[in-house]
């Protein structure tokens, strides 16, 4: 795994500029994260499983530490501006880079056009006369220009952002630890009585705990952003071990911790559709206009996750063109370091995703959402194949240099892939979920075929070239 470090055409090292410091790793990781999917989606989780949803988050919070710990390892050893992408071309082959790099890059874009519009809609809620596509220019604007300054630039505007909506579930954690030790104005101790009553901890047996697992595990998505960040932080192999500790305890913490207050201080059967439980525990406790404090948290919490996922998605397709995967156009840097090029890239598609979900938001786009729908199960798996392979080619002393290493290798290794061999099964069996995994598994079998495709061609041109 100690290979050198990627390079472009040229045979030079990556143009991109450090600058990156740790706590702009962790933040942009928390960034990538923490977004609509906890301040609101959670409700849907709770509804299927009760106060169950805590284990749901457990499992699926475990399943996301054991694949960032094998992010960690590899990029800590090999920090690369295509992270997981390099590294499974290094393992399997370039079909496997260039298979997980354009899913990643496709994941990340179509995200971002749902986070682009969730918060063009919020923003067109408080001002009604600003149409909601104007907004959408705008947060496109702003965060392309945000992604184009200097990367250590960057890195300060994300910290920032990020900070905002953590302070937020810290401040929603100590109200709710309060609200349910009746130290609150006009509140009662609610003791464990939610959490034993109303069905008991587990009203809709494991059964709902498994489908909560369904319901959440995608919510941990965007964590990967750290390990790409890596190669531009100022001790790559270092900081990125710092960052994936850091920011994989904060998340499982604030999931965990909200979801614990959340079914603690109310009952789960109080919960509606579609209301954010965060919104329900504030109006409950006597927070005046929760609604509209949850709402400025929602909208920094999707510009935050957009803006992180910008810079992941042009970072990933800028590695891509270094490694002859995608168009070499995209290599151009500014004088600061900065792929412009690949940036345009990922917020022009982005761009179109958000033109579609706003003129299509129940035909084209949601198919467009079905067809990522498991693709980052799919990316995981890849992940985890690639640490397995890597790791067993490197020599006891290797083994032993590396900064950050995966626990119980290689048993952890394949108990998460196992994991996420039964999400998918369970995904096929679930009339919900199903047709996420069946668009998901078509878009992975496309860009496995142009790989393979590229792979033949590539064998065939050599053995043209060779002497007869």
């Amino acid at each position: 795994m100690h290979d050198s470090p990627p390079s472009g055409p040229s045979g030079t090292a990556e143009p991109l500029v450090g600058g990156l410091k740790p706590r702009h790793m962790t933040m942009l990781g928390l960034g990538g994260v923490i977004g609509a999917g906890l301040f609101v989606g959670s409700g849907a989780g709770i509804a299927v499983a009760g106060p169950g949803i805590v284990l749901s988050y457990l499992i699926a919070g475990a399943l996301a530490m054991l694949v960032m710990r094998m992010l960690g390892e590899m990029s800590a050893a090999l920090p690369a501006s295509g992270a997981f992408s390099v590294h499974a071309e290094r393992a399997l082959g370039r079909w496997a880079g260039f298979s997980v790099g354009w899913l990643y890059w496709f994941l990340l874009v179509v995200v971002l056009a749902v986070e682009a519009t969730g918060a063009a809609g919020i923003a067109h809620g408080w001002v009604p006369a600003v149409p909601q596509w104007t907004w959408v220019l705008l947060f496109m604007v702003v965060f392309t220009a945000a992604n184009l300054v200097a990367v250590k630039n960057f890195g300060e505007f994300e910290f920032w952002f990020a900070t905002l909506k953590v302070g937020a579930i810290m401040l929603f954690l100590v109200l709710g630890l309060l609200a349910i030790c009746g130290l609150l104005p006009e509140t009662e101790a609610v003791g464990l009585a939610n959490l034993t009553g109303h069905g008991g901890f587990l009203p809709e047996g494991w059964g709902g705990v498994v489908s909560g697992v369904l319901a959440v595990v995608f919510a941990f998505g965007g964590l990967e952003v750290v390990t790409i960040a890596a190669a531009e932080s100022d001790d790559p192999a270092h900081a990125v071990g710092r960052a994936v500790r850091s920011a994989v305890w904060r998340i499982v913490f604030f999931y965990i911790g909200s979801m614990l207050v959340i079914v603690t201080v109310l009952p789960w059967t109080a919960m509606e559709p579609g209301k954010s439980p965060y919104v329900a525990v504030l109006d409950h406790i006597g927070v005046p206009a929760a609604g509209q404090i949850m709402n400025v948290v929602v909208f920094v919490a999707l510009l935050s996750a957009l803006n992180a996922n910008l810079y992941g998605s042009s970072r990933m397709v800028f590695s891509l063109a270094e490694r002859g995967e995608a168009p070499r156009a995209l290599l151009r840097v500014t004088a600061g370091g900065v792929p412009r090029r690949a940036v345009f890239a990922s917020v022009a598609f982005g761009f179109v995703s958000v033109l579609l979900n706003l003129k299509w938001p129940d035909s084209i786009f949601h198919y467009l959402l079905n067809a990522v729908g498991a693709v980052l199960l799919f990316v995981w798996a890849l992940i985890a194949l690639s640490q397995l392979r890597l790791r067993a080619r490197m020599t006891p002393d290797e083994v032993a240099a590396l900064p950050l290493r995966m626990w119980g290798f290689p048993w952890l290794t394949r108990v998460a892939l196992g994991a996420m061999a039964v999400v998918l099964v369970l995904m096929l069996t679930d009339r919900d979920a199903r047709p996420q995994l069946l668009w998901s598994t078509g878009a992975t079998a496309l860009v496995l075929v142009v790989a393979g495709v590229r792979e033949w061609s590539s064998r065939r041109e050599k053995d043209e070239r060779l002497p007869t």
